[in-house]
């Protein structure tokens, strides 16, 4: 029985059987074509959307596929901060809006404005205090009047002070990177660069954790989209075969058919030591937003490129252990002719382009697309 099966097989596709043989035979009598031929009307192939191409030579290569994440390009992203703890009295930049860098976000109501101040004032006092108190031992100790001891705890003292005056006006420098007024006791957070509102964490009235106070969440992101980078994993066993500039292409769920290509820009010099996989980069121009970060992709890098004679990946039909294209060998009285070709190619996962060995030459004309109709026929 197995053997009566794969007998079959083998005539279905051209070895022939005597019942097959009549069958193609009576085709043949009744359109005039071999067998293996069949024939459209220009209308015919204009309905099934019947499209041809010719071999040609491609540019070809291997294909590495992975896995990726869309990410923004951290020079381009600024991640905005409270320093301050407080409650949120205004807020300026809604989701989507473009800022400069230094345009106002939003207005914190906060008490560490007047803290930050009044630290100020208190250390300078104290410093002031300290050194006079230090200038008084040592005349003392000249006089005789005071003990060594003294002058060094004087001397400790004034340290101190310079120390404590030092770390009030640190921290208030860090207010000021901001917009601060010490009247309404108000901190303005202000964007770090350019770009768009991507995320906004908060709204009117809530209160927010200060980040030099041990806490704090991120509240505004603002980044470009115009241009994004695609993180990929690359098995230890490809690396050798990626180099930075390789071209790369990146397909994502959201865009069915759409395909963007960019550029390896980096590869990472170590080893994910629990995938055994390192990280490349891609950057890709992304004019019209489609792509959006922490989207998941399919990355294809290209490698070990070279010339050769190609056909589309479409193009390519399996039957079985066989590959076969259709190939227009005539036009003639308003009428398409094709013929069924058996080919001997490199088929590589991902390719668009696939190299052929044996069974085509340069210009013939492949069919790309409607090869259903042409199948319906023989």
């Amino acid at each position: 029985m197995l053997r009566a099966t794969l007998f079959g097989f083998a005539l279905a596709l051209g070895l022939g059987s005597a019942a097959c043989r009549q069958s193609e035979a009576a085709k043949g009598v009744a359109n005039g074509l071999p067998r293996g031929q069949c024939s459209l009307t220009t209308a015919q192939a204009r309905e099934a959307k019947l499209t041809v191409q010719p071999v040609a030579e491609q540019v070809v290569d291997d294909t590495i596929l992975s896995s990726g994440v869309v990410t923004l390009e951290d020079t381009l992203t600024g991640h905005v901060f409270s320093p301050v703890t407080g409650r949120v009295v205004k807020i300026m930049a809604e989701y989507g809006a473009r800022v400069k860098r230094g345009e106002a976000l939003a207005v914190i109501e906060s008490p560490d404005i007047g803290s930050a101040v009044s630290d100020v004032h208190k250390a300078e006092a104290g410093l002031v205090a300290a050194e006079h108190d230090l200038k008084r031992k040592r005349d003392l100790f000249e006089q005789k009047a005071a003990s060594a001891a003294d002058v060094e705890a004087s001397e400790d003292a004034y340290r101190t002070a310079k120390a404590e005056i030092q770390r009030a006006r640190q921290k208030q420098y860090l207010l000021h990177v901001g917009n601060v007024d010490a009247v309404t006791q108000t901190y303005t957070l202000t964007s770090p660069v350019d770009g768009e509102v991507l995320t906004r964490n908060i709204n009117p009235g809530i209160e927010v954790q200060g980040q030099y106070s041990g806490g704090g969440q991120e509240l505004f992101t603002i980044g470009e989209l115009d241009q994004v980078w695609v993180l990929g994993d690359i098995y230890e066993v490809d690396l050798a075969r990626i180099h930075v500039g390789a071209a790369a292409e990146v397909t994502v769920v959201a865009q069915p058919g759409r395909i963007f290509r960019g550029k390896v820009d980096w590869i990472s010099g170590m080893l994910d030591p629990g995938t055994r996989t390192a990280k490349i980069r891609c950057t890709f121009d992304n004019p019209d937003h489609r792509l959006r970060p922490l989207m998941y992709a399919t990355v294809r890098v290209s490698v070990d490129e070279r010339k050769a004679l190609a056909i589309p990946s479409d193009a390519l039909l399996h039957m079985g252990d066989y590959k076969l294209v259709f190939v227009q060998i005539g036009e003639a009285g308003g009428e398409l002719t094709f013929e069924r070709v058996p080919v001997d190619v490199d088929e590589r996962e991902g390719a668009r382009w696939i190299e052929v060995r044996h069974g085509l030459e340069l210009g013939q004309k492949v069919v790309v697309s409607g090869t259903a109709v042409l199948s319906q026929k023989l």
